[in-house]
């Protein structure tokens, strides 16, 4: 170890230097373990802290808790895990309590680049000495090659959840999986139905949130963990569809993700270069709404990614064949009700399975509001309202569905009239606030007054309908939106007068 240097930066060590204080004048034995050493020898910044303590965390987390004005949260009673979030602070410190000695507690640790530990004593000092590393299973050197290797083959039987963070941490850190891993998660993959929805949530959130989610989905279809996370995507495999596509529902599902990351600035494809991503609208408003939180753990940017891969879920059992062409009628919102039913069981947020099901449900839509040309302001108005606040997320994922229908393929005529009108939509959203939400200018109770109505469904139809002409520009103050009222009830009762007078005849 002569060239190894620990070194804890400022910040950290200033307040390890207090717990380890805390810890000794309670006589208690403790280490720095996991991620936080891990991360420590690669030189990368963590906010996370893991403390091993030789006596019942569920105790101890409370004391340091209240010396450094922290909050206490119990997190695995069974276990013996608690966690102290520090108030005003990035840190958040775990504290597990240890599994016999510290050896034996390493050995029950899911990798070898996680399963080392450095002893946090009243000494404790920023520049540590080399020897208080303890690395029984070489994880310094698989840190060096840079490999998440298993402790041992029982790490995933142990606790199924590690199946998907190996995943996870190898992408995190640029690390590969060693083969024999590999083997043993794949052999194992189902293992990972019997985990809390809430851990798979937390797992599949981080890996989407990274650059390369595309790849990596792929990479846990390989794995064997893809459909046994979600089975419902497996009867997607080997379902063609019109020639147009060059890839099945399968594959075209685990592409739109990639396609997704390529329109929204992150990530690059083989088949398209910078003439396909140059005429994709971007601005500094837009980069801020994606990276904009949805619930704890996810972006409107991750559940983009998310939907993508379930926009086309219910293909399988919607296809039918008309005349050798193949049809998906319906798969949009069959396909909606089975996204939300997924994310239920994975323990989503109700405002995250809203998004992702709007954005299912209407994925086709923004190409429907215009057949010719750019669309109207009233048909542009429509989509907003009914796309609620998925509207502008509906407009990339329309995008990216296009690129992995078509991909190497791709019409760039056809590519560039498609991202005008993103554009165009984009431009008025942004500039005409009243396009998606017109100002109130008169409400039911001014309408049922005015024209003496009854309360009821009616009022309300008249009130969108003169929504949509203000949308349209056609009605711009009071006094217009009473004439265009007064203009709707004559013409009805002059329908309904021809319709009698047809039915006397």
């Amino acid at each position: 170890m002569e060239n190894l240097r620990l070194v804890v930066k400022p910040e950290a060590s200033r307040l390890l230097t207090k717990i380890s204080r805390i810890l000794s004048e309670e006589g208690i034995p403790a280490y720095l373990v996991g991620g936080f050493v891990r991360d420590m020898l690669l030189e990368r910044d963590t906010a996370d802290i893991d403390i091993a303590v030789a006596a019942d965390a569920l105790s101890i987390a409370p004391v340091v808790a209240a010396v450094l004005n922290g909050k206490y949260i119990p997190l695995d009673e069974e276990n013996g895990v608690a966690r102290v979030v520090l108030p005003d602070s990035r840190w958040q410190i775990d504290f597990t309590t240890l599994k016999g000695d510290i050896e034996q507690d390493l050995a029950h640790r899911d990798f070898t680049i996680d399963a080392m530990a450095i002893e946090l004593d009243k000494d404790f000092k920023a520049v540590l000495n080399p020897e208080k590393l303890k690395d029984p299973f070489n994880g310094r050197e698989d840190l060096n090659r840079g490999v998440v290797r298993v402790v041992s083959e029982t790490v995933f039987e142990a606790d199924a959840a590690r199946l998907l963070r190996a995943v996870r941490i190898a992408a995190e850190l640029g690390f590969s999986i060693d083969s024999q891993t590999e083997r043993l998660i794949h052999r194992n993959s189902q293992l990972i139905t019997d985990i809390a929805g809430e851990r798979v949530r937390e797992e599949l959130l981080r890996l989407l949130a990274m650059p390369g989610a595309g790849q990596r989905l792929a990479y846990l279809d390989e794995l064997g963990l893809l459909t046994a996370l979600i089975p419902e995507l497996n009867p997607a495999r080997g379902v063609d569809q019109p020639k147009v596509h060059v890839w099945d529902v399968f594959d075209h599902s685990i592409q739109s993700v990639a396609t997704v990351e390529f329109v929204l600035r992150e990530g690059t494809l083989e088949y398209a270069g910078e003439e396909i991503l140059t005429p994709v609208p971007w601005s500094p408003d837009l980069s801020r709404h994606f990276d904009e939180s949805v619930s704890s753990g996810s972006t409107r940017r991750s559940l983009l990614k998310l939907a993508a891969l379930l926009h086309d879920i219910a293909k399988p059992q919607t296809k039918t064949m008309d005349d050798g062409r193949a049809r998906f009628l319906g798969h949009q919102q069959e396909g909606a009700a089975t996204a939300a039913a997924i994310m239920e069981r994975l323990r989503f947020s109700n405002r995250e399975i809203k998004l992702v099901e709007l954005l299912v449900k209407y994925h086709m839509r923004p190409t429907q509001m215009s057949h010719e040309g750019i669309p109207t302001r009233r048909a542009i108005y429509r989509y907003f309202r009914d796309t609620g606040e998925a509207g502008i997320d509906l407009l990339f994922l329309c995008l990216a569905d296009h690129l992995a229908t078509r991909g190497p393929s791709l019409d760039l005529r056809q590519w560039q009239e498609h991202t005008q009108m993103t554009g165009y939509v984009l431009d008025r959203r942004f500039e005409e606030e009243s396009l998606s939400k017109p100002p109130r200018l008169i409400d039911g109770h001014d309408v049922m007054k005015a024209f003496g109505l009854s309360p009821g469904p009616g009022v309300g139809e008249l009130l969108e309908a003169l929504r949509e002409a203000q949308a349209a520009g056609e009605v711009t103050n009071r006094k217009q939106a009473l004439d265009y009222i007064k203009s709707l009830l004559n013409n009805r009762t002059r329908t309904l007068r021809r319709e009698d007078s047809q039915g006397e005849k």
